[in-house]
């Protein structure tokens, strides 16, 4: 069995993650600011949490050394949505985002670097998008340059850590999370986006988690550099409905 650390593991899609981790008996280390939200899933799980700020590399840093010298795979689920019209954006807007969810993730890997070399067969890292880097959504410019910037990242460590680590993205459509709520925040707002979708629902954490299982553990051994949609089919299909 591995060990994995997964930054923004509280909550949401890190969590689900986590949960499925553990049921396959990996050994976890959960990292993220809201230290109750960690502390239950860590009891639930029977296993590590160190609260981690990842706008503050020091923090990064002192996961990395909680989690262990050696990893068989980073998880990085943390992200933004930060919907704004272009012209509102602020260059706050456009830092926090990019800190955040790019550069957060480049120092993690960093952090975690050493332990994840020393992995038996290798390791595995793995990021995340969002469906609105392919297809470009009306007031997601800061939200996608960043995530956008996470995908050349994961693309770039993939051929410069090969073979040892396997680095790879999920890019999700809209998923039922607390984080999601700022999107589909009432009933008719959720029925609207959903429908824009192939399979006409909005994602669930767990919809994520059974791919991101496969990609962090030797089922998907010979996948790496990869972005991946689970979207419900909105990077890809267009369907009529009446």
């Amino acid at each position: 069995m591995g060990r994995y650390l997964i930054h923004g593991g509280s909550g949401g899609i890190g969590a689900a993650i986590a949960r499925r981790l553990a049921k396959a008996g990996h050994e976890l280390v959960l990292a993220g600011r809201n230290t109750e939200a960690l502390d239950r899933l860590a009891g639930e799980l029977n296993c590590a949490f160190v609260e981690c700020d990842v706008t503050d590399p020091d923090a990064i840093e002192n996961a990395a050394k909680e989690a262990g010298e050696r990893l068989d795979g980073l998880v990085y689920a943390v992200g933004t949505i930060n919907l704004k019209p272009f012209g509102r954006l602020t260059e706050a807007d456009f830092l926090g985002d990019f800190r955040l969810n790019a550069l957060g993730a480049a120092q993690a890997v960093q952090a975690s670097l050493p332990a994840l070399q020393k992995a038996d067969g290798g390791a595995s890292v793995l990021f995340f998008s969002t469906v609105a880097v392919n297809q470009g959504f009306a007031a997601h410019a800061s939200i996608a340059m960043a995530k956008g910037a996470v995908e050349g990242l994961t693309r770039s460590l993939a051929a410069e850590l090969a073979p040892a680590i396997r680095v790879n993205a999920i890019a999700p459509s809209l998923v039922e999370t607390p984080l999601g709520q700022k999107v589909a925040g009432n009933p008719k707002m959720a029925e609207a986006v959903a429908k824009m979708h192939a399979v006409p629902r909005l994602g669930t954490p767990e919809d994520i988690a059974a791919l991101a299982e496969l990609l962090l553990t030797d089922a998907g051994s010979w996948i790496t550099g990869q972005v991946i949609g689970v979207d419900g089919g909105r990077s890809a299909v267009r369907v009529m409905r009446s």
